[in-house]
């Protein structure tokens, strides 16, 4: 294709990505959506689709600069997908955590906590920031502020892998395969306001910045005493990756010290090798080590969660498999199976990883073209897979929910080991079959990944998960509720406790615990409350029943009446002793009196 016409063609996938993005602000939310996919216009997911399919054909098709463009293209396309709720001026979005991180953001801005005081303030302190820099609200600030921490991803992981493997299609395949945001499992990682989550995403900065130490050598470029650049970024980006979340900064340590582990045992076994010529990463390791460490152990809610962890452990009734099986028992019951859900949410992380594992056997039986250099980056990181898939089965057993966390740090590494072992691949197919028709082979299995990734990057319907947006009507009736209720009186859910509403009104005092709130709260009992025993279905004898949208679209629509009856909710309106007390058209209030 004439350089002219290639231009043109890129110039028109950020001419549909701008058309998408002016499109979907046009048309802002106006209630509660489920879905951030079937709210969005169509016509803002058909230039998307465009812009993608350009980007993917570039990267795979060109090189040099204009594949530089086209990873720019799909850059923007997939940060134009992650910032849709952002775009088309969601109030916020986050039920569970979210909303206590919103409450922490509150505290810091009006004074009642100071960033320090918290276990990893790095998200709430940018949210600051661009609440007073940009005159937003504290709400809009936190969903800016996860599109910040979340560019680093898309932009470091082809660079980490042109520094492991120089230019080529290795850079190109490793930005295809960011773009599938394979970290996100919506199960114990969201995109969204989760700061396990979102310290992800800076991993790949960590990453660069070891793998920049690693491979540039020179004595040139040095800052004072002797100290190498690269290393002081290391220690830069890691120290921003603690502020966001601890988890993933331990997981930087284990893997830099797989890698010294590894050097020392290449220093001990050979004379002549590329990993002898690295400068060595012991420092760092000890370093970070002793930074994290200091952090997090003096801290009480990281001693609760070790505790937490060591009880699961010994106790038999813990683990993933009790969890899996109660899931698939419930998915069973909607119509649904555990099948069908891992093919949407799972498959495109599948075949990404029996790739990567195809790879590093073919690289350790010595069936690869691969320079030796490369062949030691590669090495690095298959090798620190072990001691990261060995914590997995640990937080397997003991809290399942850690276990999936720690699956997102892994797929972190998979994705950038994916750029190198796709280029092997497609060298090889390329061989057997033509370069032309290896790349079409390729652009039809990593587009249909794409797609199955940005898909599920949003909770959704889809996945049994509506999403989780919270509209300016949910969050002022929470907040006339909880500001005018009884004193004494407890708030029960639908199946959703409300002290979460509390925490992101109220603030959380000073608190850095994520249970508890100025009011009782709970949720009411779901059989009994079917069955038309509104009073008999929470322990007090008076109490407010609330529920919005969202949990009306969960329990009936989504989960089709599994755990709660609509006819039990329009009981309500006639039940003697129940009467509404707050009601718009996002959300819900009654008084629940067993004396009437």
């Amino acid at each position: 294709m004439r350089r002219s016409t290639l231009n043109a063609t890129v110039a028109v996938g950020f001419l549909a990505v701008s058309m998408g993005i002016l499109v979907a602000r046009a048309n802002p939310a106006t209630a509660y959506e489920s879905s951030v996919y079937a709210g969005a216009p169509t016509i803002t997911w058909g230039g998307f689709a465009l812009a993608l399919a350009i980007a993917v054909g570039t990267c795979l098709t060109c090189r040099g600069r204009t594949q530089g463009y086209g990873i720019g293209l799909g850059a923007m396309a997939v940060t134009a997908i992650v910032s849709l709720p952002v775009i088309r001026n969601y109030h916020y979005a986050g039920m569970g955590d979210a909303l206590t991180h919103l409450g922490w953001t509150r505290d810091i801005v009006t004074g009642g906590t100071a960033p320090h005081e918290l276990f990893y303030p790095g998200l709430h302190a940018l949210a600051t920031t661009l609440h007073f820099a940009g005159g937003i609200s504290i709400e809009r600030a936190l969903l800016v502020g996860i599109v910040v921490l979340f560019v680093p991803f898309v932009i470091f992981v082809p660079l980490v892998v042109r520094d492991m493997a120089g230019g080529g299609p290795a850079v190109g395949l490793a930005a295809i395969v960011s773009w599938m945001v394979l970290p996100i499992n919506n199960i114990a990682t969201h995109m969204g306001i989760h700061t396990n989550s979102n310290a992800l995403f800076l991993v790949p900065a960590v990453v660069f910045a070891l793998v920049a130490y690693l491979r540039r050598r020179s004595t040139v470029e040095r800052l004072p005493f002797g100290v190498s650049p690269f290393s002081a970024l290391i220690f830069l980006t890691a120290l921003a990756l603690l502020l966001i979340h601890p988890q993933q900064m331990f997981n930087v340590v284990v893997l830099i010290g797989a890698i010294s582990g590894v050097q020392y045992l290449a220093r001990r076994r050979f004379d002549d090798h590329p990993m002898i010529e690295h400068p060595t990463t012991y420092v760092h390791t000890i370093s970070l080590g002793g930074l994290f460490g200091l952090w997090a152990l003096g801290n009480e809610r990281f001693r609760r969660a070790a505790i937490g962890l060591v009880s699961g452990l010994l106790a038999q009734d813990i683990g993933g498999g009790s969890t899996v099986n109660q899931r698939g028992s419930s998915l069973t019951d909607i119509g649904g199976s555990l099948g069908e859900l891992f093919v949407t949410m799972f498959l495109d992380a599948a075949v990404i990883g029996l790739i990567v594992g195809l790879f590093i056997l073919l690289v350790w039986l010595g069936w690869s073209n691969l320079d030796g250099e490369t062949s030691s980056f590669v090495n690095y990181f298959a090798l620190a897979l072990f001691p990261l898939c060995g914590m997995f089965f640990v937080y397997f057993l003991g809290t399942p929910t850690m276990a999936f966390r720690q699956m997102g740090f892994i797929y972190v590494v998979l994705t950038i080991l994916a750029g190198i072992a796709l280029a092997q691949f497609v060298g090889g197919l390329s061989s057997v079959i033509t370069s032309p028709g290896a790349n079409a082979v390729a652009a039809l299995v990593l587009g249909a990944c794409l797609v199955l990734g940005l898909m599920t990057v949003f909770t959704s319907p889809l996945i049994y998960n509506p999403g989780q947006h919270v509209t300016p009507e949910m969050m002022s009736g929470y907040d006339d509720g909880l500001a005018h209720g009884a004193e004494g009186v407890p708030y029960a859910g639908m199946g959703y406790d409300p002290y979460r509403y509390d925490h992101g009104i109220n603030g959380l005092a000073g608190s850095d615990s994520l249970s508890g709130a100025s009011a009782a709260t709970g949720s009411v009992n779901a059989t009994v409350f079917s069955s038309g025993n509104y009073s008999g279905a929470y322990p007090s004898d008076e109490y407010y029943f609330v529920y919005t949208e969202w949990d009306r679209t969960k329990e009936i629509q989504v989960y089709e009446e599994l755990n709660y009856d609509r006819a039990a909710l329009e009981g309500l309106e006639t039940e003697p002793g129940v009467n509404k007390v707050i009601s718009n058209d996002e959300f819900t209030m009654y008084a629940v009196d067993a004396e009437p």
